[in-house]
């Protein structure tokens, strides 16, 4: 992604692609007029056209250095000298005395990997998607068997003992621990406690298949265990996109025999909100309930519907739920990210899409570590000729001040280009329902 936005940007450069040569992207190639010969999805894909051959040879140059600059990184350039890394988990496990595995590869290889973790006695945090469901039970099953924690496949974000994996916010530290069948979700939670003086003590990241049916919510039933038994938790609060119906009351028995107290956020038709449910949070912990920070500008729907072009899977089912009307697209989902990076790091499937619509865009924005690093920097001239063609938009921004990208300097930046800006995903839904509703 890097590697592409540096020759995107170059003088003359019309367009540039460098991805693996997935499906998905190989149709974006062609749909954006190459010519792609037969590739597989472990093929490179170099697309670039230009507006005259000075520009492309200087583009072609540029993707040579910065190739060049990859190796050197990965060498330890600069004349250094490094020790190789461990090239797998079952050598990382003999090299170093560690509790927890993170595995990144391709979903293909995932499963190797994590189960060389799981026999080796650590708890696993599968940060990979595109894992099949039978392998996420064959390894959930023997993490059971082993006494430790399989975080995952698809687990985007979790906190331990303080420590940020994968997609993770700054938070401030306290006795809330998290179960998130849903990495924004979890992080949605989070921030929002932030916000009212609430600290975390642990988020453990369950993967978002968990609490279906065919896994039936076994890492959701061990990380519940493993808070209660923590001295340093002393509310728990279980977040899940839609579950299933009888693995959600498998969940709820569980959740009556623990020490703990538990809020629920187990999204659904007649369910609590995620952020009703962190308000509950606070009331259990004795809280006063802030008023959530938002930022609103005038703005009229043009003519079209709503349409949510989100990151995060559980904010696009919660913001489908609480609209109750309009078209989503979760552009997080395996069949978009599927040899390329996710969207909350490359927003590129979803500007495109916000190129091409109408009425009212509902954005999900999230800050934190290991996302874009300045969110608003693309996205504030998207929102700007969204704007200028007549159509609303309304972001549901995710994060804390503490964030390296700054919440209030994301915000302001977005609101400035003609968002409205809501840090609860609810009520930007609301808001974007009621700007379709006035324009009916």
């Amino acid at each position: 992604m890097r590697v592409s936005q540096a020759l995107s940007s170059r003088p003359g450069v019309d367009v540039a692609v460098v991805a693996m040569a997935t499906e998905l992207n190989v149709g974006l190639a062609r749909d954006a007029g190459f010519a792609v010969p037969p590739a597989g999805p472990s093929d490179l894909l170099v697309a670039i056209r230009a507006g005259s051959s000075a520009a492309l040879g200087e583009a072609a140059e540029e993707l040579k250095r910065q190739f060049a600059e990859l190796a050197g990184g990965a060498r330890g350039g600069g004349g250094v000298t490094v020790e190789s890394p461990p090239r797998t988990t079952r050598a990382a496990a003999r090299a170093w005395d560690a509790s927890l595995a993170l595995v990144s590869v391709p979903g293909d290889h995932a499963f190797a990997e994590a189960m060389d973790a799981v026999e080796a006695g650590l708890s696993v945090m599968i940060f990979s998607d595109n894992v099949p469901v039978e392998q996420e039970i064959l390894l959930k099953e023997r993490a059971r068997e082993r006494g430790v924690l399989v975080m995952g496949p698809d687990c985007g974000t979790a906190v331990v003992g303080g420590a940020g994996l994968g997609f993770a916010n700054v938070l401030r530290p306290g006795r809330v621990g998290v179960v998130a069948a849903s990495g924004t979700g979890a992080q949605h939670v989070t921030c929002l406690l932030d916000h009212a003086g609430a600290g975390v003590s642990h988020v453990l990241g369950v993967g978002g298949r968990d609490l279906s049916a065919p896994v039936g919510g076994r890492s959701t039933l061990t990380a519940l265990a493993a808070l209660d038994a923590d001295p340093s938790t002393g509310l728990i609060v279980l977040v899940s996109k839609p579950p299933a119906p009888e693995v959600a009351e498998t969940v709820r028995r569980a959740v009556e025999g623990l020490a703990t107290p538990v809020v629920t956020a187990l999204l659904g038709p007649g369910q609590d909100d995620l952020t009703t449910a962190t308000e509950k949070a606070l009331g259990a912990l004795g809280l006063p309930v802030p008023q959530w920070p938002c930022w609103t500008v005038p703005q009229e729907a043009g003519p079209g519907g709503l349409s949510g072009l989100y990151s995060g899977g559980t904010l696009c089912a919660e913001a489908r739920i609480v609209a109750g009307t309009g078209t989503f697209t979760d552009f997080g989902d395996d069949e978009y990210t599927r040899g390329r990076a996710h969207p909350m790091i490359d927003p590129a499937l979803r500007l495109e899409a916000l190129a091409r619509t109408d009425g009212v865009a509902l954005l999900d924005v999230v800050l934190g570590h290991a996302a874009d690093p300045d969110p608003s920097a693309r996205l504030a001239p998207a929102v700007r000729e969204a704007r200028e063609r007549g159509t609303a938009v309304v972001v549901a921004l995710v994060g804390t001040e503490s964030d390296p990208q700054g919440l209030r300097r994301q915000a302001d930046a977005l609101v400035a280009a003609g968002a409205s800006v809501f840090t609860s995903n609810a009520a930007a839904a609301r808001h974007a329902a009621a700007l379709i509703g006035s324009a009916l």
